[in-house]
């Protein structure tokens, strides 16, 4: 990246910008909507929103938060690591939240990338891949990863995808998009995102582990559609690369790590006051069984008014049962993607640009289709 020299300058902000010519639009209809106006949240299938939005959009908006968040704190964000931001805060977000307003060009990425090097000149400061800096190069790897990757948001006919035979649990996949997995941890994470349309990175972590390798076995596919639905800084490239992480499909293979839908959030949030704010049936829950409400004695839930199995759900599955399950499938799944790997190698990926041998890539696909029934009939036994 640096080898490439510094991006180019961030355009100034236009003082006036040309009216659009009036023009006819009677032809202009699609389902109703006129295509030269701004679709409503209701026209896009969503529902109307009546309170003041928490992250509002638009440049001015923008601008105004990185001011805010990053030109105004010098110190602090030249001491930015990201692993030591807090995934579970009760109140105001631990990092900038410029991603949707990234996502969508109200900010530029070069804008704030020169409002970095403007502090960073300023004295000792973090560096990548743990710094501010460091999240807008990990942006840039995984656009090019994107780019250069035939198939990159699906596992069949993507060369640099681990081919698992994950599950396609309706049931499940319900459960864990509106918060009803019996994890209090998990449900408060998927309760904000479909809330406010925004959660904390390592947050998403938790959640996509949770749903594929870690505990409920579902197809990554599945936890991108959800993403996509409610997350405000929903990015194809982002969106795709960080559940085949999280997933261990690409990118990342150390599946014997896994996130516990327990212990994790208490690092951060020993009493749990987060689970309080997001699950409301849990408030008076006292912070010994907050994270573990199944534990709780008969007596201490109803003096909580909250049940578990009548006010909250039952656990979906046991973590540490779970757990060790997949892991034997991930396992038994990787050894045959190695194996599948030495009789039919990968193809040389030459981006967009050129040839990608397919056909090579659809004879691997076809016969890691083959292999995962039989990694998947080892689950099932």
């Amino acid at each position: 990246f640096y080898s490439l020299g510094p991006p180019r300058k961030a355009v100034d902000t236009p003082t006036q910008i040309n009216q659009v010519p009036p023009q006819d639009v009677s032809d202009l209809e699609d389902d109703g909507v006129l295509l030269r106006q701004v679709p409503s949240l209701v026209d896009m299938g969503y529902p109307d929103v009546s309170k003041e939005l928490l992250f509002p959009g638009g440049e001015s908006e923008g601008l105004r938060r990185l001011n805010q968040t990053i030109r105004e704190r010098p110190l602090w964000v030249r001491n930015f690591k990201k692993p030591d931001t807090t995934p579970n805060s009760a109140g105001t977000p631990s990092t900038t939240v410029l991603s949707p307003y990234i996502k969508f060009g109200c900010v530029s990425v070069c804008r704030m990338y020169e409002a970095l090097k403007d502090i960073y000149s300023m004295g000792n400061h973090t560096q990548p891949p743990v710094s501010l800096e460091g999240q807008l190069l990990w942006r840039e790897f995984f656009y090019y990863s994107a780019y250069c990757t035939p198939h990159f948001d699906r596992m069949e006919e993507n060369p640099r995808c681990k081919q698992i035979p994950w599950d396609r649990d309706q049931e499940r996949i319900d459960a864990w998009k509106n918060g009803r997995t019996g994890y209090p941890y998990i449900d408060a994470i998927m309760t904000q995102l479909r809330v406010e349309g925004w959660i904390h990175h390592l947050a998403r972590h938790s959640v996509a582990c949770f749903l594929t390798r870690g505990d409920l076995w579902q197809h990554w596919e599945e936890g991108v559609r959800v993403f996509d639905l409610y997350l405000l800084d929903s990015d194809w490239a982002l969106n795709n690369a960080n559940w085949q992480w999280l997933s261990c499909s690409n990118f990342f293979y150390q599946y014997f790590r896994v996130y516990s839908p327990v212990t994790f959030g208490k690092k951060t949030d020993k009493n749990g006051d987060y689970i309080r704010k997001w699950i409301p049936q849990l408030k008076d829950m006292p912070a010994k069984y907050i994270y573990e409400p199944w534990n709780a004695p008969m007596s201490v839930q109803k003096a909580c008014n909250c049940i578990v199995g009548r006010d909250y759900p039952q656990r979906i599955v046991e973590h540490d049962k779970a757990r060790v399950e997949n892991m034997e499938i991930m396992k038994a799944a990787y050894e045959e993607n190695k194996q599948m790997e030495t009789i039919d190698q990968r193809p040389e990926v030459t981006s967009n640009l050129g040839d990608t041998s397919l056909s090579k890539q659809k004879k691997r696909t076809s016969n890691n289709s083959e292999s995962g029934d039989s990694v998947r009939k080892k689950k099932r036994n």
